[in-house]
């Protein structure tokens, strides 16, 4: 079983790169005219789900914050993909 250490060793490199890629994500939305649209609220609010560890894993609670949970589907397709992020006025 590899210890915190050992965590730390093997990944910290690539979790601090990624933070950086996040941080350089919202300054260049930060800096751009115009209004942001829902996923920079679902952005934001998958980044409070991971800095408040509670009782599901991190992971899972920022992939739940993202997520689609309603059960009943809709009449008809508008588009043919999806956003990443939950649209509260589709």
């Amino acid at each position: 079983m590899p210890s915190k250490q050992d965590i730390l060793d093997l990944y910290f490199m690539d979790a601090r790169h990624k933070l950086i890629d996040i941080a350089a994500f919202l300054d260049r939305v930060d800096r751009h005219e115009g209004n942001p649209d829902f996923r920079y609220d679902g952005f934001h609010h998958a980044l409070e789900a991971m800095l408040k560890p509670g009782d599901v894993p991190r992971a899972q609670a920022v992939l739940e914050s993202l997520s689609d949970h309603t059960t009943e589907p809709i009449p008809k397709a508008t588009i043919q993909g999806a956003f990443g992020a939950v649209n509260p006025s589709p």
